[in-house]
């Protein structure tokens, strides 16, 4: 198993896009302490870089803030052929799935609020998705980004055959 390089986030055009904010409410003796959670997508469509995070505090903005510094320290290369995914795949995180098909020049992005966020911060431009299992955000996300992970370019998967390329 090869070492994941880390991603230098500073070297890099994020763009950040919030996915849900969540009021959490939590019940102490001397009544109600409130504070928000948010989660956040960060990504470089150019460079086919993309993280989340998540980030609580007593302000939305704070809690924002929180969630990019948190996506930073989480980046993923994906794996793109031309301005789509090169196969076509299935994604499990808790009782989320999500399954992502490449698709034709043209067709944009069809997907959810939570998994099109992702793939537009990711620089995906033409691909089909469709959540399977639970509508949660964080476990959407989640099982977005196992998909995204388990993706193979046909370098990688003649270098695993012990093939060259021109022979798959």
């Amino acid at each position: 198993m090869a070492i994941k390089k880390k991603i230098d986030a500073n070297r890099l055009n994020l763009k950040d896009e919030v996915v849900s904010i969540n009021r959490v409410t939590k019940v102490v003796k001397g009544g109600k302490n409130m504070s928000f959670a948010a989660l956040v997508v960060i990504g470089d469509p150019g460079e086919g870089v993309v993280g989340y995070g998540s980030g609580k505090a007593k302000e939305v903005p704070q809690a924002i803030r929180k969630g990019i510094e948190s996506a930073k320290k989480n980046l993923h290369r994906v794996n793109l052929s031309q301005s789509t995914i090169p196969h076509q795949v299935l994604g499990h995180f808790g009782a989320g799935q999500v399954m992502l098909k490449p698709a034709p020049e043209g067709t944009g992005v069809i997907a959810g609020k939570t998994v099109r966020a992702v793939m537009t911060a990711a620089g995906v431009q033409n691909v089909l998705t469709k959540n399977l299992g639970s509508a949660n955000p964080h476990n959407v996300i989640k099982a977005t980004f196992d998909a995204l992970t388990q993706l193979r370019n046909k370098e990688e998967v003649a270098a695993l055959r012990g093939k060259a390329t021109e022979e798959l």
